[in-house]
């Protein structure tokens, strides 16, 4: 997925699924391009609050460039470990991708960055 791919959050389930399937099916058989997206669904928006705390959009937004964590960590003004472990479930997820790249004399440095250059939440109530 290229950064200019678009991700969505959203709360709507199996019908929203299908809804999204049958509506790609359609654009296809007009011959209409259908742009990149990564989904991601949650069965309701409690779930989808319980991965996007305050801290973590936080992450997710000073990821927008390629950035080691120890780096985001400081300029988030919070715990390596802490951020790493917001990191792990949000890269879990497919909202944000690692990477190691080596660092001379320190061994191997993780650089973390945004999936997409647009995130859209859309939670029903």
């Amino acid at each position: 997925m290229s950064k200019e791919a678009r991700v969505s959050l959203v709360t709507d389930g199996v019908d929203g699924f299908f809804s999204r399937a049958h509506e790609h099916a359609r654009k296809l058989d007009r011959g209409e391009k259908v742009e990149a997206e990564l989904v991601i669904a949650f069965e309701d928006a409690s779930e989808m609050m319980k991965v996007l705390s305050v801290e973590r959009l936080r992450v997710i937004r000073a990821s927008k460039k390629a950035t080691p964590v120890s780096v985001l960590a400081g300029a988030l003004k919070r715990n390596t470990r802490a951020v790493s472990r917001d990191i792990n479930l949000l890269e879990s997820f497919g909202l944000l991708r690692t990477r190691y790249v080596s660092n001379p004399g320190h061994g191997r440095r993780r650089i973390v960055e945004s999936r997409a250059k647009t995130y859209r939440l859309i939670a029903c109530i």
